[in-house]
């Protein structure tokens, strides 16, 4: 981002912005890359104790979405959710919103490693966390390879 990018925020969904949550909408084509963001919030309400879930703004304006599942008494943290909308893709706010998470996960209990897992056959979603410095665990979760960054 240039310098006369607006700052990125992550900020707590309240009743007053819940609905510009979820109206935000990712590209045609996209939908399959990521839950709405309907299901990601209705999802942390039924695991409180975990779900960590944010709005992100540039500036004032909202752009996207992000939550994690955060078990600091397993020391696990992993990228649940990730959507930017789709006018604001490919402006660096999905990669400042993962900087921001990358440094909340730092603060968790026993963090070493920030997890996430990718849809098969979806190439972007993959090259974008592999130029962020993930790396593919060998693993896969639900059908999904699993993607790795060391804190």
């Amino acid at each position: 981002m240039s310098s006369q990018s607006p700052q990125v925020t992550l900020r707590e969904i309240t009743v007053d912005t819940v609905d510009e949550v979820l109206a935000l909408r990712v590209a045609p084509g996209q939908e399959g890359c990521v839950a709405t963001n309907a299901k990601s919030i209705a999802q942390a309400h039924y695991y409180p104790e975990i779900a960590w879930f944010r709005a992100v703004y540039a500036g004032e304006t909202l752009v996207g979405f992000v939550m994690i599942s955060d078990k600091p008494e397993e020391h696990e943290y992993f990228l649940w959710r990730l959507m930017i909308a789709e006018p604001f893709q490919g402006l660096g706010y999905g990669r400042r919103t993962m900087e921001l998470v990358i440094d909340h996960v730092r603060t968790r209990p026993g963090a070493t490693c920030l997890l996430t897992s990718v849809v098969p056959g979806q190439e972007a979603p993959r090259r974008f966390y592999e130029h962020l410095g993930f790396v593919d665990t060998g693993e896969v979760d639900d059908g999904e390879p699993v993607l790795r960054y060391d804190l």
